[in-house]
């Protein structure tokens, strides 16, 4: 199953009923066959301008992230979900894509940068990019204003 994020930005809640708005969002994950790996609170905050969501303007918000992983066909039932619920003020659901493991030695990183394999392709890749030189014999391209 692919990895996910969800970013929840919450209304202003007392504690307990903010306990139960993130119980139910993740019973809603689990219901669907999903498995939580991680949960963060970010905190309460200002909002950078003000929300309006199920005709009530915010201006404050908890956020909220979990780590979950599910299958793709269950994205949209839980994005229409998490926007029926009402405590919910914004719901973000981003795909998480593992990163390429590159194999590093320390014999590499302590060469010093001109002998470096990624280095030096950089400088030939910029060799390539080099404008041609202009020859002042051809009168075809030349306009003598413009230097």
């Amino acid at each position: 199953m692919p990895s996910y994020e969800l970013a929840l930005v919450l209304r202003q809640l007392p504690r307990p009923e903010l306990i139960s708005v993130i119980r139910r969002t993740a019973e809603s994950i689990l219901d669907k066959g999903g498995i939580i790996r991680k949960l963060e609170n970010l905190g309460s905050r200002a909002l950078p301008h003000k929300v309006s969501e199920h005709g009530v303007v915010h201006r404050e918000g908890t956020h909220f992230t979990i780590a979950f992983d599910t299958a793709p066909m269950k994205i949209a039932d839980l994005k229409e979900e998490f926007g029926r619920d009402i405590d919910i003020i914004r719901r973000y659901i981003f795909k998480v894509e593992e990163s390429e493991k590159k194999p590093c030695t320390l014999h590499e990183e302590m060469l010093p940068p001109a002998y470096r394999k990624d280095v030096q392709e950089i400088i030939a890749a910029a060799q390539k990019k080099q404008k041609k030189k202009f020859n002042y014999n051809s009168c075809l391209d030349y306009y003598p204003f413009q230097k």
